[in-house]
């Protein structure tokens, strides 16, 4: 295979298996700093070696595929990723809306996002960076979404489009992180509680329910904000009047996010079937950091059809005419 090719795949499986950040980014580095060689300068070793961006185990990944070999770090990568999780509802989805790019929390810019979702089948993304109040994830302030706006317009097409976004955080009292002139130009709004995860039952209900009924969103994130493993460790679910909450979602027309992140796994079963019940709309979100993340679809489709979701309820089944329509109504 082409080295160029082999350092791609294992950025995006390590990606996908959130491994350290530090690591998928350097083989992304040095994927770009290869990119365009002819094979000439690649099997130039010595050049190659003091070629900014290649480092040790890189440069034995790029000499292995020279060789004409599948890199044995790829190898490994490929068995513990395993064959690929499959529902008859994942081949139904036709799109995510919550992903992030470097100009909040995640790790690559937007076009190698873009690139990625396109590799996938996608005929949607939403860029869904972080609102300003969320500083550890360099939230956007409204000056920088105004900036990014204008870069979004211009990455659609061929079959594929890139709609306009933010995860905009859901204060304390219910209000939202962003300016409502701006709220109202994006495509799409995902509301997501980020701090004060231990209110009380009856504050943090109210919270969500004011922010659902606001009419400014179209997807609520991560509901309760639990985390079940990974390298952040684990949280309990927010105590929350389920019932009330997915109520509200219901009425304002609202989609409850089924997360994807193997972390997450947000909302637990028996609130899905609350939801559910309720009569809401649901999201299958992958919440992707990184372009390998957005594959992580695989395990939302997955718990959503175990759930007993119906397809049609999930809008991210939908085609892209009827979304529009759909988040226009809360504009």
């Amino acid at each position: 295979m082409h080295p160029h090719d082999a350092l791609t795949e294992i950025a995006t499986l390590l990606e996908r298996e959130r491994s350290s950040r530090y690591k998928s980014k350097a083989f992304r580095t040095a994927a770009d700093a290869i990119a365009g060689l002819s094979e000439e300068q690649l099997r130039d070793a010595a050049a190659l070696r003091r070629r900014k961006g290649i480092g040790d185990s890189t440069f034995a990944v790029i000499q292995e595929a020279l060789a004409g070999d599948v890199p044995g770090y790829l190898v490994d990568l490929r068995e513990r990723a395993g064959v690929q999780r499959s529902s008859a509802l994942r081949a139904e989805l036709r799109g995510d809306l919550h992903s992030h790019s470097d100009w909040s929390d995640g790790l690559t810019s937007i076009d190698l996002m873009v690139d990625a979702a396109r590799a996938l089948g996608h005929e949607y993304l939403a860029l869904t960076d972080h609102s300003p109040r969320l500083r550890v994830a360099n939230g956007l302030s409204p000056e920088r979404l105004r900036d990014q706006l204008e870069i979004v317009a211009g990455l659609s097409g061929e079959g594929f489009t890139l709609l306009s976004g933010i995860e905009v955080d859901i204060l304390e009292d219910g209000g939202l992180d962003q300016e409502p002139e701006l709220l109202g130009r994006l495509d799409v709004v995902v509301a997501s509680a980020h701090s004060k995860l231990r209110m009380e039952r009856g504050p943090m209900t109210r919270r969500l329910v004011r922010a659902v009924s606001s009419g400014r969103i179209d997807v609520l994130g991560h509901v309760t904000g639990r985390l079940v493993e990974g390298s952040r460790g684990t949280r309990p679910p927010s105590t929350l009047d389920a019932e009330a909450v997915f109520a509200a979602c219901a009425a304002h027309g609202v989609a409850v996010e089924i997360n994807s992140r193997p972390e997450r796994q947000d909302p637990p079963d028996e609130l899905i079937a609350v939801a559910l019940e309720a009569g809401c709309l649901f999201s299958i979100d992958s919440d992707a950091h990184a372009p390998g993340q957005l594959s992580l679809l695989d395990y939302g489709a997955e718990r959503a059809e175990r759930a007993g979701v119906p397809a049609d309820r999930i809008v991210t089944t939908w085609p892209l005419a009827r979304l529009r329509e759909w988040t226009a109504t809360h504009r």
